[in-house]
Order: C-alpha cells, then sequence, then structure tokens
C-alpha cells in the first residue's frame, strides 16, 4: 500500500510517481490510499493515469482508496474514479 498525504500538485506528484512506480515494479497490485489528501491537481491526475497505464502494461492493477470531499469530486467529474477501480 502506498499512502499519500496533503497536497498532490506540481511539487509533489513527482515523489508520489516514483513511489507508485517502486511499488507496480514488486508488487501486482498496489493500492493508494488517498484518505489523507486534501488537494489534487492536473499533476497528480497526471501520475494516477500514468501509474495505471505502467500497471496495464506488466499486468498488474492499480487501486485507489479513501478518496475524499475535492479529490473525490475531481476524480468523479474527470471520470478517471471509474477507469482506475477506485473504491471507498
Amino acid at each position: 500500500m502506498v499512502r499519500a498525504f496533503g497536497e498532490i500538485d506540481i511539487a509533489t506528484a513527482p515523489r508520489l510517481g516514483r513511489r507508485l512506480a517502486a511499488a507496480l515494479g514488486a508488487h501486482r497490485e498496489v493500492v493508494l490510499d488517498l484518505s489523507e489528501v486534501t488537494f489534487m491537481d492536473c499533476s497528480g491526475l497526471r501520475v494516477l493515469v500514468q501509474a495505471r497505464n505502467r500497471a496495464d502494461r506488466y499486468g498488474g492493477r492499480l487501486v485507489l482508496r479513501g478518496a475524499r470531499g475535492p479529490v473525490a469530486r475531481l476524480l468523479r467529474l474527470t471520470g478517471l474514479g471509474r477507469r482506475l477501480a477506485a473504491g471507498p
């Protein structure tokens, strides 16, 4: 499981991307816990899509959990919540 917290933006998204890439390289399924994320911009969305694409290429799975408030709304409005196996 990878846990994210605070804001995922242009300054923090690359670090999350590296953590997800490492986790997906080591595990077939990776759960990303977003319950402590308070904000996400397009940089964060890009990292999620890249991680999903990486998982697909290598037969893995990325699962999002715990998105709330503005983050859940962003995932819903962009349609990424459905595409990225989002759950409670």
